[in-house]
């Protein structure tokens, strides 16, 4: 690794940590010609996703835009930055365990609304309405009357 300080290649690693749950590994480096102190930090080289559209364009996979459209739909909902974090990286690792380069945005929009249900319905159904395109109210209660279903069957 070139030392920032120097720009010598030789040096020796004094410390390693895994962080973010070991998808990343931090260095504490010491240069053996200056005796500074650097860090470096080491990741997978991620695999390009590509993401398939309604309308059929592709385009790059972006993680914010996941955050985004999940933060709308919590708004004002007892939901943490953090468990919207948590489950966005939930979609992240369920669409790489795809092994696909292409993926289309119904396959990530159901896996969005999946961990939302078991996370909060109305943020689900904020979520679902942009996500399904209702045109109206009786969309939303067709899909209200779906949520309610199993809770129907399980008074019975």
């Amino acid at each position: 690794m070139k030392c920032p300080y120097c720009g010598s290649n030789d040096d020796q690693v004094v410390d390693s940590r895994n962080m973010n749950e070991g998808e990343i590994i931090r260095r504490r480096r010491k240069c053996l010609s200056c005796q500074k102190r650097f860090t470096t930090y080491e990741r997978i080289e991620e695999i390009r996703l590509m993401v398939i559209k309604r309308d059929e364009r592709r385009e790059l996979y972006s993680r914010d835009k996941i955050i985004k459209g999940i933060r709308i739909a919590c708004q004002k909902r007892p939901i943490s930055e953090q468990q919207i974090e948590e489950l966005a990286l939930t979609v992240e690792r369920t669409l790489f365990r795809l092994n696909e380069r292409e993926v289309p945005t119904s396959v990530i929009g159901e896996e969005v609304m999946r961990l939302l249900h078991e996370l909060d319905q109305v943020a689900y159904v904020r979520f679902a309405s942009v996500y399904r395109q209702f045109k109206d109210i009786n969309q939303f209660l067709h899909e209200l009357r779906h949520m309610m279903e199993p809770v129907d069957s399980e008074r019975k």
